[in-house]
């Protein structure tokens, strides 16, 4: 029975490993993590992250061929293929702060599986590292080896949350990279032969390492590449009269753009994005490319220029003074249908809008009151170092207050920010919410969910991104 065992049970190591266990019956999966609050949620029917379908997968298997534990030591001891999804964080100090890849989580790991191991491992990079992170934890296993055969893959996940499973079940491609030594092509083969329990053959691709490394960056790369470049034209609508819903809808129609990924919103958030960029020009800098790394730069520059560009249009419209009102937020996870708050574009908005000391009111059907307390005192790039690496709970930012109602959330607010698409927002009765609200009432739309004019109708001064303005904004122009 081959045995897998996966350093890691967060976003990528569990949904990932569940499937395979589910697809692959005779396959023993085990998913370790030193946390042991983290396992232990894993053990119980309240799994410690969100994603439709997984309760059931897990369900399925859990017991079965599928087992969560903290005994790390024994279950990599016995393992075939060693998958390794541990963090990746951006480096918040030293060389290469604020871009480069922080490896420590990544090399303690490649040590202990170096120590622990009686048999020949096959090494599978999860995590997304910078190129050549292969080639550096081969050499931390071969120069511990004891006569021990390792070979490295690196196998990038490219799940979207909020629709993980499904990606797992139908992939639209899963890449393997290996060295193109003879057991090289072997341990690709081991674990190209999972996959194809239930991926067609034409869908796995097989490279070398540094491509598959290199490939992971570059796609996430140009994902936020387009969602900054319609972010960018949104603020020529706004300047022009031009409607930026029907630009994207027309430049999407050429079958050579296509229309994924062209919705003009507050900006693109999520764990990957900017942390996967910055990497890239981070490399592109030691590799001696700076017209390469200015070019990837700009991507979160704009990306940056849109949140602030948000923030300054509510300030500027209600009075140039947000100081103690009621400002609505709804929505703080980065995107819908998932909990997730990693560098979420909220965090900013609502920082930009306590900076002006307003009073902040937020619904978020996904999101816990301590979470968004956690994500508004951290720093930069925090919250992907260890919990206990973190600032201690912080003396809870006064300004903020968390509903479990949208409703509760608007009451005798000035205005109110959308910032997460969740489908529930489309039907709220704004009218009730509209009755509700100090006047004039205003709505900014981060994600271009309602319909302005019918939101116009019932009183509203309306701002949605990208779209014509109301003559009230024109008035009011947004001081960047």
């Amino acid at each position: 029975m081959v045995k897998i065992c996966c350093l890691g049970a967060g976003y990528v190591g569990g949904p990932t490993m569940a499937v395979i266990a589910l697809k692959c019956p005779a396959i023993e999966v085990c998913v370790v993590d030193i946390s042991v609050p983290r396992i232990a949620a894993w053990n119980s029917d309240q799994l410690p992250i969100y994603e439709p379908g997984l309760d059931d997968v897990v369900k399925q298997c859990r017991g079965r061929n599928l087992f969560f534990s903290n005994d790390i030591e024994k279950h990599v001891a016995e393992a075939d293929i060693i998958f390794v999804s541990v963090n990746t964080p951006t480096k918040t100090r030293g060389l290469g702060a604020g871009k480069a890849a922080d490896l420590t989580y990544w090399e303690s790991a490649a040590r202990m599986i170096a120590d622990v191991a009686k048999s020949d491992k096959i090494v599978v990079e999860k995590s997304t590292v910078p190129v050549k992170t292969a080639e550096a934890i081969e050499k931390i296993l071969t120069h511990n080896s004891k006569g021990i055969n390792f070979q490295i893959l690196s196998n990038p996940e490219f799940l979207a949350e909020g629709t993980a499973i499904e990606d797992l079940f139908k992939p639209d491609r899963v890449l393997i990279g290996g060295r193109e030594t003879p057991e090289g092509q072997k341990a690709v083969k081991a674990l190209k032969d999972v996959y194809a329990n239930w991926v067609p053959e034409d869908r796995i691709l097989t490279t070398n390492l540094w491509s598959a490394e290199l490939s992971k960056l570059a796609a996430n790369a140009f994902l936020a590449q387009r969602i900054s470049s319609v972010n960018a034209i949104s603020a020529l609508c706004e300047a022009t009269g031009a409607n930026v819903a029907e630009v994207s809808y027309a430049v999407g129609k050429d079958s050579r753009i296509g229309p994924r990924f062209l919705n003009a919103s507050v900006g693109f958030g999520g764990s990957c994005f900017q942390k996967d960029i910055l990497n890239l020009v981070y490399i592109c800098e030691c590799n001696g490319l700076p017209e390469v790394a200015n070019y990837w730069k700009q991507v979160i520059k704009i990306n940056d220029y849109q949140k602030s560009r948000f923030v300054n249009r509510v300030v500027s419209s209600m009075f140039n003074t947000v100081s103690g009102k009621k400002i609505a937020v709804l929505g703080f996870a980065f995107k819908k249908d998932t909990g997730d708050t990693r560098e979420t574009a909220a965090i900013d908005v609502c920082k930009g809008l306590l900076g002006d000391k307003a009073k902040i009111s937020i619904y978020d059907p996904q999101v816990t009151e301590d979470q968004i307390q956690r994500d508004l005192a951290m720093n930069k790039f925090d919250w992907d170092h260890p919990i206990h690496l973190q600032p201690m709970s912080p003396t809870a930012v006064k300004q903020v207050s968390m509903t479990w109602d949208a409703y509760e959330a608007t009451k005798g607010a000035h205005g109110i920010c959308i910032l997460t698409e969740w489908d529930e927002f489309k039907a709220l009765d704004y009218k009730k919410i509209y009755d509700s609200m100090q006047k004039p009432a205003f709505l900014f739309d981060g994600r271009n969910v309602i319909d302005a004019e019918k939101m116009r109708e019932i009183g509203f001064i309306v701002y949605s991104i990208g779209k014509p303005l109301d003559p009230w904004l024109k008035d009011m122009p947004a001081v960047a």
